[in-house]
């Protein structure tokens, strides 16, 4: 069965300067059978009409004024249920030590992109994988991850692994949103009260959780890996 998987990313200069305001780092990726991306796009294209929002779906963009629609993208991305799923990495930068990848800050990180994908590609798959673009970073780090997931799963298939500027990518930004909501809950940055807390507490809701925090390995739905840096049970 083919497969495509639309990554983002939040906080990722925790990895690479340590002076984010925030402690957290995370990597998110939204799955869906490829067969499901033509009427997933056309799901998201008309809320977009129904709301008459076109711009970019994003965490930081949410407002009063759009609250609703993004509680209807929310409510949308649950109704496939287990067609299409939620999986990200949450990265504690105070555990964080370059040293352990000979001082490579930018190894270190996409070895966080290994854990994060590695544990969710099952045998006899094809796998397309889509990152955000960035500019500031190795092109062949792409080709090596690639290599990599190809060589610890070897009765599946990573197809490809290419960088999309999200701007394009309806499914890269749904991954910004709810990679937004998870952060917000780890590093504690929004208000009580304000509608990005309101958005928060309708995903926990629907979710039915009462805080949304690290999953259990075999969530399937909406998965949130806390890696244990310091080791530990």
């Amino acid at each position: 069965m083919d497969f495509e998987v639309y990554c983002d990313e939040s906080r990722p200069e925790i990895v690479f300067s340590r002076n984010g305001k925030d402690r957290f780092l995370l990597i998110g990726s939204l799955w869906m059978p490829a067969r499901l991306r033509g009427e997933f796009k056309r799901d998201m294209h008309r809320i977009r009409d129904q709301w008459t929002t076109w711009g970019e779906i994003k965490w930081s963009k949410v407002s009063q004024s759009r609250l609703g629609f993004y509680q209807d993208l929310i409510d949308q991305f649950l109704a496939y249920g287990e067609e299409v799923r939620f999986r990200c990495i949450v990265v504690d930068g105070d555990q964080l030590d370059m040293d352990w990848h000979d001082g490579d800050a930018e190894l270190g990180f996409y070895k966080f992109y290994y854990q994060l994908l590695h544990h969710w590609i099952l045998d006899f798959n094809r796998y397309s994988i889509y990152c955000d673009t960035k500019t500031n970073r190795d092109p062949s780090r792409l080709r090596v991850l690639k290599d990599c997931l190809n060589n610890s799963n070897l009765s599946s298939e990573i197809g490809s692994i290419q960088a999309l500027p999200s701007p394009q990518v309806a499914p890269m930004q749904l991954t910004d949103l709810l990679l937004g909501i998870v952060g917000a809950r780890f590093n504690q940055s929004v208000k009580e009260g304000g509608c990005k807390d309101s958005l928060i507490k309708h995903l926990e809701t629907r979710l039915g959780v009462d805080v949304i925090g690290p999953t259990s390995k075999g969530e399937t739905k909406f998965n949130v890996f806390r890696i244990r840096l310091a080791g530990g049970w």
